[in-house]
């Protein structure tokens, strides 16, 4: 995709290499952060603040690869440090030497702006943290550099001694660098205190703004946007709102805010349109479980399960949705489950291929169908594939499956040296063969799933490329004293697209065998097979 390079007028500036990558359970390689920079890249932010180049090896290493090996085609790179040292020329400080000499076009440097933190932190004046913050921007911009200047705990230190919080911003301004950072480092303001000390300083100081909001009140992205209300032109965030405690402010949230609420256009529209998709690989990248839940990007964004929403989105989806979830390269979802009235099995059975709308019949059949067994423990918020095999016997009226089990039997075996052996066998029509096949595994499920493939392959061979993905159990509240019922969900892959399926039993098993069913068969429709025993 062609990248058109993004107005100065406005800077969304992205941290996820480093503000990002200090959340607890991330730990990116300089690969990862290669990766991440040009997804970033690819999604149009203007600027990607990679590491502390001389602080540690491994961002002094990104550095000199990703201005080696990207050709970034819209942002801009920027290495972050500190003021120099209190008592110290800047150019004798190795930290700030190590900042010019990493060859990013842009620096951004963390001022202490909070009187008590020079204080008790940097033990030294508040003068002479004055001279740092002008010393270390002089220098930089002599270098050749742009400066940025991160002013930390800004709204803390504004609040608690506006003056000396103005002289840091001030300072900054006046010494040359382009943007003067607000920071909201602890996470606690509100979006009226921004509001308020944003207007302040803008109207004190003349200095360009920026914004960087900590979450830790919940309220980053809607500090954000109200920085912007009262006229920064600067956003820092990070992808999916990675971050120290509990994050930063949320990229996505904030560009699709700013490009669809605001009209301001801050990234390419074809780029807003692989949001989703970005958002989802940089959480593969660092290891992280997509959050379902994310505004805009998340699966459960713009999915709908009650039966007054359904009839309503039947009619207009703007009616439940905010946006239409395609501008940010999302899609609606309806799930299917026992508050599922007649307008949200229509959909559904649309959004499967199936068009109910003349068949009342059918629809009342479906929507019962359901509810009988949901009451059983069933659920098909995540079992797109059984609800459309549950769909199709409907429509059909019992039409036939590709196989039909005669019996299943699973043998775990206990041994005196504390190992287990588990085999499975099973019994079951193909096709109009008899086929009985044994299989071992890792345990009973496992041992199952190697059996019903051993005994089908050679009659489907596209059984082959089936994998199950991911395996989740679920112990239901028991009904009769210790007696419980057990819920399975299966993800099984073909190498190109995903799908759930659900079984319910009073053993593990049982269960099991049930997703297990449903998976294949769901495979071999999607596989082109004609469904007969």
């Amino acid at each position: 995709m062609t990248q058109e390079v993004p107005s100065d007028d406005f800077h969304v500036f992205d941290t996820t290499l480093r503000d990002g990558a200090q959340r607890e359970g991330i730990n990116l390689s300089v690969a990862d952060k290669l990766t991440i920079a040009r997804h970033l890249d690819e999604f149009g932010v203007g600027y990607i603040e990679g590491g502390w180049p001389g602080a540690n090896p491994r961002d002094t290493e990104f550095f000199q690869r990703a201005q080696a090996e990207i050709d970034f085609r819209a942002a801009r790179l920027v290495a972050f440090g500190a003021t120099r040292k209190a008592g110290v020329r800047a150019g004798d400080d190795q930290q700030v030497v190590a900042l010019a000499e990493a060859g990013a076009p842009v620096v951004t440097i963390v001022a202490k702006s909070h009187d008590r933190h020079v204080d008790l932190a940097l033990r030294t004046t508040q003068e002479e943290n004055l001279r740092m913050v002008r010393d270390t921007v002089e220098y930089l911009r002599g270098r050749g550099c742009r400066v940025f200047v991160d002013c930390e705990h800004f709204f803390d230190g504004y609040r608690a001694n506006p003056a000396y919080a103005l002289d840091v911003a001030r300072a900054a301004h006046e010494s040359g660098a382009e943007v003067v950072v607000l920071c909201d480092t602890n996470g606690g303001m509100l979006p009226s205190h921004v509001d308020g000390i944003v207007r302040s300083v803008l109207a004190e100081t003349g200095a360009r703004l920026g914004i960087h909001a900590q979450d830790d009140s919940g309220c980053a992205v809607a500090n954000t946007l109200a920085a912007v209300d009262a006229g920064a032109t600067h956003v820092q965030c990070t992808a999916n709102g990675y971050g120290e405690r509990v994050g930063n402010a949320n990229l996505f949230p904030v560009v699709a805010a700013l490009q669809l609420k605001h009209g301001r256009r801050v990234v390419p529209d074809a780029a807003l349109a692989e949001m989703t998709r970005t958002s989802h690989a940089i959480a593969e990248v660092v290891n992280l479980t997509p959050s379902t839940h994310q505004p805009y990007v998340g699966t459960s964004a713009f999915a709908h399960k009650a039966g007054l929403h359904a009839s309503a989105i039947k009619v207009d989806p703007d009616l439940y949705q905010h946006i239409d979830p395609e501008l940010v390269g999302n899609s609606m979802r309806m799930l299917v489950s026992d508050m599922a009235g007649r307008a949200l099995v229509e959909l559904k059975g649309k959004e499967l291929g199936y068009d109910l709308t003349s068949d009342r019949d059918l629809v009342g059949r479906v929507v019962d169908r359901v509810k009988e067994q949901e009451l059983r423990g069933f659920s098909y918020e995540a079992a797109d594939a059984s609800f459309e095999l549950l769909l199709r016997d409907e429509v059909r009226r019992g039409a036939p499956r590709f196989f039909r089990l005669e019996s299943w039997r699973v043998i775990v075996e206990d041994r005196p040296d504390g190992t287990h052996a588990n085999e499975a066998i099973v019994r079951l029509w193909a096709k109009g063969e008899r086929v009985v096949a044994t299989g071992e595994g890792n345990g009973p499920v496992n041992a199952l799933d190697r059996a019903l493939r051993h005994g089908l392959e050679r009659i489907y061979p596209e059984l082959a490329r089936l994998e199950l993905v991911d395996y989740k159990v679920r112990i239901l509240e028991g009904r009769h004293g210790t007696e419980s019922t057990t819920r399975v969900l299966i993800s099984t892959s073909d190498g190109t697209s995903e799908w759930g399926t659900v079984g319910v039993a009073d053993n593990v098993i049982a269960a099991s065998w049930q997703a297990l069913d449903d998976a294949y068969t769901y495979g071999l429709l999607r596989a082109g097979e004609l469904p007969q025993e």
